[in-house]
C-alpha cells in the first residue's frame, strides 16, 4: 500500500485572494513505512510573499524568483503522487492551494476522498488536546528540534512519524484487525498441515536399551 505524506508552504493564507504555493514536500510510505523516496520543490509564486508567511518559512522573494513555476513542476509532481492516498495535516488548507494551482493549468483537482487528514485523526483520538504538528511531536516524543522554521519536506517527514503513531505505532498487527487476530487464534479447527507419526521399531528400542546400559546413572532409569 503506497501513501504520500504531503505538506506545502505558501505566500499567505488564502488562495481566493491570490496567494500561491512556494514549496511542496512529500514523503513516500509503503505499508506505513517511509521508503526514503521523497519529493521536494520550491516554486516561483509569481507574486510577493506576505511578511507574516515569510517569517514562518523563511523563503524570500529574491530566492523564489529564481525557482521554477508550478506549471514547470506540475507533471513531475502529479506523477509522484500517482493515485496514492494522501496524508495531510489540516488537509483543506493544502488542498485549496494545490487545487487552485491545478485549476489554473486546466488540470483535474485532487478529491478529498483520497485524503486522510491527520488533524481530524488527532482530534478524534485525543479530544480537547492540542493537535498542531508540534504538539503531536511532543505527545509522541518525536524529535523536532531541527524545525526552527517551517519547511514542507521537513514537516512532511515529521508528519509521517506522527501519522504512523496515530494509526497504532511502528508495530502494526500485520494487516490483521484485533477482532480477526483473536478469531484466528481461537479457531481450533484450523489445520496448517496433517499430523505426522514417527513409530519406533522394536530394533530401535533394543539399540536404545543397549545404549542406556553403557551410561552411568542414566535418567532413563529413574522413576
Amino acid at each position: 500500500m503506497r501513501e504520500i505524506v504531503l505538506d506545502t508552504e505558501t505566500t499567505g493564507l488564502d488562495p481566493k485572494i491570490g496567494h500561491r504555493l512556494v514549496e511542496i514536500g512529500a514523503v513516500e510510505l509503503i505499508n506505513h513505512t517511509p521508503t526514503g523516496v521523497n519529493y521536494q520543490a520550491y516554486i516561483n509564486p509569481e507574486r510577493d510573499v506576505d511578511l507574516g508567511a515569510q517569517e514562518v518559512h523563511g523563503l524570500t522573494n529574491e530566492f523564489l524568483k529564481q525557482q521554477p513555476t508550478f506549471g514547470d513542476i506540475s507533471a513531475e509532481f502529479i506523477n509522484f503522487l500517482s493515485d496514492s492516498t494522501l496524508i495531510i495535516h489540516n488537509a483543506p488548507f493544502d488542498l485549496a492551494f494545490i487545487n487552485m494551482e491545478l485549476s489554473n493549468l486546466g488540470l483535474a483537482s485532487i478529491h478529498s476522498e483520497r485524503v486522510i487528514d491527520t488533524l481530524l485523526l488527532a482530534r478524534k483520538k485525543f479530544p480537547g488536546a492540542q493537535a498542531s504538528l508540534d504538539a503531536l511531536c511532543r505527545r509522541f516524543s518525536i524529535d523536532n528540534r531541527h524545525r526552527d522554521l517551517h519547511g514542507a519536506l521537513v514537516d512532511a517527514a515529521l508528519l509521517a512519524d506522527v501519522y504512523i503513531e496515530l494509526i497504532g505505532g511502528k508495530e502494526p498487527t500485520l494487516g490483521l484487525s484485533a477482532t480477526k487476530a483473536k478469531a484466528v487464534a481461537a479457531d481450533t479447527t484450523r489445520v496448517y498441515r496433517k499430523p505426522r507419526s514417527f513409530p519406533v521399531s522394536e530394533e530401535e528400542l533394543e539399540l536404545h536399551r543397549a545404549f542406556v546400559k553403557t551410561l552411568v546413572n542414566p535418567i532413563w532409569g529413574k522413576t
